[in-house]
């Protein structure tokens, strides 16, 4: 059995990622090569830099995957090279967007959840045109009209590339449309409801990745569907392959 610390070894892997687009399996690759040790984790983040900042590609969820391994498991070395090269993470979130969701990718780099869900509802309310001294902490479903698409976009973005494209609205929409829009079948995919009965929030819900596709961010089911259902239909995903 070959070495997987061989040189040779560790870049046939990593061409191998390239093409594979099985998620769980680039997981499985990418770990096997941060576990190698400082060579392969090297190989790993000069192969993530070269995409990301030297080719300049749209960062994918395969970006995600390396990220994710080599901030957490990799050693101080590399480490402290990544967060030099990243950071802020892995998506430049640019000046023409409405507000700065920089504390949203740090709580999702981090994999804090639970504070990624209650920042994702904030700034849902503030795309809606609400103060943030308003007593109204939810959304009509006439607000999701005045979303602007690549605020959408980038919140959405970033769940999914931080989350192993578990996380995100587009991975809602995607399981919505596969239940031909039914919202029971829909609740019970996604992990909102147990024997039919909604979940408690917050402490019934899984806050990490060990929960359902689709199990984040939380929408309030008890208000009725409009406000989803005017999101899943938003312009957004016109182009996302899936309507």
């Amino acid at each position: 059995m070959k070495d997987i610390n061989s040189s040779s070894i560790i870049s046939e892997k990593i061409a191998v990622l390239q093409i594979n687009t099985n998620k769980s399996q680039q997981f499985e690759t990418i770990e096997q090569i941060t576990q190698s040790g400082k060579f392969g984790q090297e190989a790993l983040l000069d192969f993530l830099v070269d995409r990301c900042i030297f080719q300049k590609k749209n960062v994918e969820v395969l970006d995600g995957l390396i990220f994710e391994s080599l901030y957490f498991n990799s050693n101080h070395d590399i480490k402290r090279r990544l967060n030099s090269y990243f950071s802020f993470g892995l998506l430049d979130l640019v000046s023409s967007l409405k507000f700065n969701y920089q504390p949203l990718q740090d709580s999702l780099i981090i994999h804090d959840f639970q504070t990624a869900d209650k920042l994702t509802q904030s700034y849902l309310c503030l795309l809606a045109n609400m103060s943030p001294k308003s007593s109204r902490n939810w959304l009509y479903f006439t607000d999701v009209f005045s979303f602007p698409s690549e605020d959408l976009y980038i919140l959405d973005k970033l769940w999914r590339i931080y989350s192993r494209d578990k996380f995100g609205f587009s991975i809602q929409r995607k399981i919505w449309l596969s239940t031909n829009y039914n919202w029971d079948k829909f609740w019970s995919n996604i992990g909102w409801n147990r024997n039919g009965i909604p979940l408690r929030y917050p402490n019934e819900f899984i806050w990490n990745l060990n929960a359902p596709d689709g199990h984040l961010p939380l929408f309030n089911q008890l208000r009725g569907v409009q406000v989803i259902t005017a999101l899943f239909n938003h312009d957004v995903w016109a182009n996302d392959g899936s309507a």
